[in-house]
């Protein structure tokens, strides 16, 4: 494995669940949202202005949509967010109806599609976990099903394999993805990850194809090649480190979200920057990340 960059703490949030980072160009700032605080931060390098949203429903990650606004996941369904007003514009939640349930993550694919993945809150282990796609029209479709919690999710350079953290089965899975009709096949664990070593969180894809993962637990995060091979590990002074995101001008500066959820008065004195903002300089490039199309 390659020698480990310096990481660098940027901010000092105390998020409880810090989750979902996305870097907006056009604004220069970095997006993320405190799950458990019904919150969402933007933070811009170039000035250091921090700004917080007070968020109407608890979302647990915001993504852009190309005509301007974000499609929020949250808790309790899908819904589109205006900054502006602070207004939610709810769409739909297909577990409603089961108060154990609620989504979790979510990412754009490469066409402009909504893959997003549900959990079972109180008992993490069930695997109650679906997996869903909506597209233009705001149809909701279950895509996959059968996971203990289904977390970070991330899609290949060409579109055509999906990676999906199984969080509590300690693996990542990855299934072709076929993107004309949104059908998944040849299910397969893309890596397994050591139980010492922390549960598989946030996934982010970069500029080489390479797969990122945060990790809850085990104070590190991980790097993939495409063939599962494990290509580093970068240590962390916190115990989890979510997810992360590509941003800065030349989208070269890997941002990491982090939480304090679960620890109790002597951990976080142990680790006082839990649930802070960190950035660590790889050399390695990012991508925008895409956009919904509905």
């Amino acid at each position: 494995m390659k020698a480990e960059p310096s990481v660098q703490h940027v901010l000092c949030v105390g998020n409880e669940i810090g989750e979902a980072p996305i870097w907006v160009p056009e604004e220069g700032r970095l997006y993320w949202v405190d799950t458990e605080g019904s919150r969402a931060f933007s933070w811009r390098p170039s000035s250091c202005e921090l700004r917080s949203y007070e968020l109407k429903m608890p979302a647990t990650a915001l993504l852009r949509r190309r005509g301007g606004g974000w499609l929020a996941v949250t808790k309790k369904g899908l819904a589109f967010w205006d900054q502006g007003s602070g207004q939610f514009e709810f769409i739909v939640d297909p577990v409603a109806d089961n108060p154990e349930l609620c989504f979790n993550d979510g990412a754009i694919d490469r066409r402009g599609v909504l893959v997003t993945g549900t959990m079972n809150f109180h008992e993490h282990v069930r695997k109650d976990g679906r997996v869903y796609r909506m597209g233009t029209d705001l149809a909701l479709s279950e895509i996959a099903s059968g996971l203990s919690v289904a977390n970070g999710i991330g899609f290949s350079l060409d579109g055509k394999t999906l990676y999906v953290s199984e969080q509590f089965a300690g693996r990542i899975l990855a299934w072709n993805y076929d993107q004309g009709s949104d059908l998944l096949s040849n299910m397969r664990t893309f890596a397994e990850v050591e139980r010492e070593k922390g549960l598989p969180d946030g996934i982010i894809v970069d500029a080489e194809g390479f797969v990122w993962n945060g990790r809850w637990g085990g104070g590190r995060i991980a790097r993939y090649a495409p063939d599962g091979s494990l290509d580093r590990e970068i240590l962390l002074p916190v115990e989890v480190g979510t997810c992360m995101a590509f941003g800065g001008e030349d989208l070269d500066e890997l941002y990491i979200t982090t939480a304090w959820y679960g620890l109790d008065t002597a951990g976080r004195e142990a680790k006082p920057q839990s649930g802070d903002l960190f950035r660590v300089r790889t050399g390695i490039k990012g991508l925008v990340e895409p956009r919904f199309a509905g």
